[in-house]
């Protein structure tokens, strides 16, 4: 077994002697790298923010931006990474001669004031500078891009830049107005650019890393096989794919592991098929490998993406952690509900399918048995035409939502043929509206009947008060989404 090592800003650097639960970020301040800074330790604010070389969707490698806080360093064994030091342009000496031009475009605009999170900027900044279908700018002399309103709008910039790439970033004393100034003002990487070479060559391949350090192991398998009969004999194992919510726990609640095991590089997690009758999504596909694939074919996945989390949490999280979780807050799982989404669950004695409303039977409870894992959702063909993912948040991006509600109707010649509804935050797990459903199928798409089945809606589940939402508001969200999906429904058809 090949001692563990990351490739840090082109130099193998060793993760021993790094604690099994030791996370990116501080193994990186350990070895000096301070320009990664931790300021939430959640996954929240972007302050920690790093570039990893990961498999492309248009590209052999993207550079793809994580949130350094909550990955362990040994989940990148054998991986590369690159901090914002590593962005500059250095001579021999290790010393920097010209700043790369995301830093070049936030110091000339005024982009940084204090400097704390200025880094984690840089990082996320510089990963969608390098997205491959990122459109080039027509004339990065040009000046401000916020001078022009050509292509774009308030999310992206005439140079195809997408604000979404900051989501996860926090700035307390500059103003974002600078920073939108310098993303919007970035070209297109020069042909010599060393990074955006890197593209035309495949990743690193994921190592098996066997790891034990003071009585906790970690332990990354090659195939699902190895995987599974490692899970039957090591029951207490935790299973980790982006450890966006086990990352929390390591930071927030000090929680240690004495085996953890990685399934983030699993070929066979990582598919993404379409048949004729249904589509199939590997459960250790990151959310933004999975909308950028689908590119906008599962409409309610579409609107689901922008609104989950981050874009630095949708690097990492995998549709597999967030149904594994068994959060009943969790965005994904409302959706997938609606689309009569299955699981496919993997274990030593072999597959079996679990439709997902069937999949949860209590709080962070689920029909997985000891040593299953979830290898894959199954979503049937085709999809019902009339859809919309409405979250109830106190944010409208990064947020946890107060209530989470997917619509997915057939509506045929004014009658609805078909509805399936998903609720998340209004009970002990994600729930199908079922009494709400029964309420529209067989009615007319009309506003008496949508106010019939609204005042159901607003019955469906068990809301409870919390420093979130009280229950009667959650109650009143749930009634007012359907109102909204009406109101949104017959406007499309009169324009």
């Amino acid at each position: 077994m090949v001692a563990a090592r990351i490739t840090v800003n082109g130099k193998e650097t060793p993760i021993a002697p790094a604690a099994a639960h030791t996370t990116v970020l501080d193994f990186l301040r350990d070895r000096g790298l301070t320009g990664t800074k931790e300021g939430c330790a959640e996954g929240e604010c972007g302050a920690c923010s790093v570039l990893v070389a990961r498999p492309g969707v248009h590209k052999p490698t993207d550079w793809v931006a994580v949130n350094a806080c909550l990955v362990p360093a040994l989940a990148l064994d054998g991986q590369e990474v690159i901090t914002s030091e590593g962005l500059a342009t250095v001579d021999e000496a290790g010393v920097p001669t010209a700043l790369h031009p995301v830093q070049e475009e936030m110091a000339v605009r005024g982009g940084s004031q204090c400097g704390y999170c200025t880094p984690g900027f840089i990082c996320s900044m510089a990963s969608e500078y390098y997205r491959p279908d990122r459109c080039a700018h027509a004339d990065p002399a040009a000046g401000p891009a916020s001078d022009s309103t050509e292509d774009t709008d308030s999310e992206h910039g005439p140079n195809g830049f997408d604000l979404h790439a900051l989501s996860g970033n926090l700035c307390r004393c500059t103003g974002y107005r600078p920073i939108r100034d310098a993303a919007f003002a970035v070209g297109s990487p020069a042909e010599d650019d060393v990074l955006a070479q890197r593209r035309e060559q495949s990743p690193p391949e994921a190592a098996a890393t066997e790891y034990t350090r003071e009585d906790s192991e970690f332990l990354r398998p090659g195939t699902l096989a190895e995987t599974v009969r490692l899970l039957s004999e090591r029951p207490e194992a935790v299973v980790v794919a982006g450890s966006t919510d086990w990352g929390v726990e390591v930071n927030i609640r000090s929680r240690r592991a004495t085996c953890v095991v990685a399934v983030d590089r699993l070929p066979e997690l990582r598919e993404l098929r379409v048949e004729s009758d249904h589509i199939e999504i590997g459960a250790a596909q990151t959310l933004t490998e999975i909308e950028r694939r689908l590119d906008g074919s599962v409409p309610l996945l579409a609107e689901l993406f922008p609104q989950f989390a981050s874009r630095l949490i949708r690097n990492s999280a995998t549709l597999g952690g967030n149904l594994g979780t068994g959060s009943p807050i969790g965005d994904s799982p409302p959706v997938l509900l609606a689309l009569e989404a299955s699981l496919l669950l993997a274990g030593a004695d072999g597959e079996r399918e679990v439709p997902l409303a069937d999949y949860f039977t209590g709080y962070r409870q689920s029909v997985r048995r000891p040593g299953e894992l979830i290898r894959a959702v199954r979503i049937p063909l085709p999809l019902s035409p009339v859809t919309a993912f409405h979250k109830i948040a106190k944010r409208r991006f990064d947020d946890i939502s107060s209530v989470a509600v997917a619509f997915a109707l057939d509506i045929e010649d004014g009658i609805v043929r078909k509805a399936r509804i998903g609720l998340g935050g209004v009970a002990a797990t994600p729930i199908r509206a079922l009494s709400t459903e029964a309420a529209l199928e067989g009615k007319a798409w009309t506003a008496e009947t949508v106010e019939a089945a609204a005042r159901v809606l607003r019955a469906e589940g068990t809301p409870m008060d919390d420093h979130r939402a009280s229950a009667l508001y959650r109650s009143a969200m749930l009634g007012q989404s359907l109102n909204k999906l009406y109101a949104q429904t017959t406007e499309a058809v009169s324009s």
